[in-house]
């Protein structure tokens, strides 16, 4: 996975960082000291489609149809997280094998997930 850079910045206390490949984009949201506050995890072909999400005050949830198990998704991101930044790895990796312990998928948030203007694609 590599980083795409130049991001807007919003919150002055936050970071949005911005991870891709050919399976995942993968949006986060650090504070100062690599604290993660949350997660868009986009996956699939298509990573436009489905994502799961992770927010610090409101838990997991999940955006679009045809979504992976929850085990299969941890899996699929263990396979890659070698190429993130560790902090980054570990915080992402921990909340996603919590997921995949609950057993259930989350709960739907929206039948498609939608980028906001800072997760669009640069030309």
């Amino acid at each position: 996975m590599r980083e795409i850079l130049g991001l807007t910045q919003d919150a002055p206390l936050t970071q949005r960082r911005w991870f891709h490949d050919d399976y995942f984009d993968l949006f986060v949201s650090q504070a100062a000291g690599g604290v993660l506050h949350g997660f868009e995890l986009c996956y699939g072909l298509d990573a436009g489609e489905r994502a799961l999400v992770w927010d610090r005050e409101r838990g997991y949830f999940h955006d679009g149809a045809n979504r992976l198990k929850p085990d299969t998704i941890a899996r699929r991101f263990g396979a890659v997280a070698h190429q993130l930044p560790g902090e980054v790895a570990r915080a992402v990796g921990d909340r996603l094998r919590e997921y995949a312990a609950l057993g259930e998928p989350a709960p739907a948030r929206r039948k498609r997930f939608r980028r906001a203007d800072w997760q669009q694609q640069r030309a």
